[in-house]
């Protein structure tokens, strides 16, 4: 069984004008085929809440790319770096798209999660496909993009095997805590020229990472 959590770093706002937006916007999909594995990084995601995150109520706390220390990052992957795992990514340079475009931030949004999942071999699956998605988006929009997700790999997808996708928030699941904390990484070195965080994992974990409209 394969689990894909897609997460986002920064925002589709383009009025650099007025308000103070992001400058490039980031979408990885965090891999992990197998249960096995998919429960190891969930006992990782835990622990580091349990031991590092030092809160009253830790059913509260959880890993958050802009919030959480490089201190805890770097134990956190300490935990994890053993399991096998695989991180896509691609970042919007959100200057660079056409102006009637930015108008619409959904077929962006969806466009751009298309095209991270252009990088993962569907057509190796066998077994069913779980894509997590961090819950941002209203009712229709989910149906949207339910919709456009399953046309496109339509034809990359053994109709053998199963795609189920669902919208939850990130306090929800740990594997999108751990999404959130690489995408984060990504985002960083477009948006602050900041790749501490992700020199530590860049080498072994991931897989695909690209900028769009350079």
């Amino acid at each position: 069984m394969w689990f894909l959590y897609l997460d986002e770093s920064g925002d589709l706002g383009f009025d650099f004008v007025n308000k103070k937006p992001s400058k490039f916007f980031t979408i990885t999909i965090f891999a992990i085929s197998g249960i096995d594995k998919n429960r190891a990084i969930i006992n990782c995601v835990r622990n580091t809440i349990s031991r590092k995150l030092h809160k009253k109520n830790n059913n509260t706390a959880e890993l958050k790319g802009s919030k959480t220390s490089l201190e805890v990052k770097k134990y956190f992957y300490e935990k994890c770096k053993n399991i096998k795992f695989g991180v896509y990514a691609l970042t919007l340079n959100k200057r660079r798209l056409y102006e009637k475009l930015s108008k619409d931030k959904e077929r962006v949004y969806n466009y751009i999660a298309r095209l991270v999942m252009d990088q993962i071999p569907f057509e190796k699956a066998v077994t069913r496909v779980h894509l997590i998605v961090d819950k941002s988006k209203s009712k229709p929009e989910i149906e949207e993009f339910n919709s456009y997700i399953m046309r496109a790999l339509k034809g990359r997808l053994d109709p053998k095997v199963p795609l189920d996708i669902y919208h939850y928030l990130s306090h929800e699941s740990a594997g999108l805590q751990a999404a959130d904390i690489f995408c984060w990484g990504v985002f960083r070195k477009y948006e602050k020229k900041d790749t501490e965080w992700l020199e530590i994992f860049r080498q072994d974990k991931v897989r695909y990472e690209e900028l769009y409209l350079p």
